[in-house]
């Protein structure tokens, strides 16, 4: 499986687009992290993150989540409020395969790309990532959270 973790990276690259926001996400950013299923022409690897990932939606409430799938150019939001977003544009911001390739991403709230996978990521790996961020930590010391 191939798994890009850009989190805590030791060497930034101001260049790399992974490293700047992606503007087409842009209306999430410093409220919602956003994880983004990008389908695959069978389905089956976008179906079962989707099922792995709704199977939790308190955890994904708690950590201010927003899940979206992109089935070609279409987007639709999975889990939390989503509208007016373009799937051509999502998938140029993060450089992602083309259509009817799998492929997932973790932006943060900072609007910046944390998690690239090829394959479905499980639940605990995808809220170790999250509740590992400064920011997150941060959230759970707050007493309304």
């Amino acid at each position: 499986m191939s798994k890009t973790l850009l989190y805590g990276a030791t060497k930034i690259d101001e260049t790399n687009s992974a490293y700047s926001p992606a503007e087409s996400l842009a209306a999430f950013q410093w409220k919602n992290r956003v994880f983004i299923l990008f389908a695959d022409r069978e389905n089956a690897r976008a179906a079962r993150q989707e099922n792995q990932l709704l199977a939790d939606r308190s955890a994904l409430d708690e950590r201010d989540m927003v899940v979206l799938k992109v089935s070609g150019d279409s987007v639709r939001p999975l889990f939390g409020a989503a509208e007016g977003l373009n799937g051509q544009a999502i998938r140029r911001d993060l450089e992602a395969p083309e259509p009817g390739e799998f492929a997932a991403f973790l932006v943060g709230k900072d609007g910046t790309v944390k998690l690239k996978v090829s394959e479905p990521i499980t639940t605990g790996e995808l809220f170790a990532i999250v509740d590992s961020m400064p920011m997150r930590a941060a959230e759970a010391l707050k007493p309304d959270k």
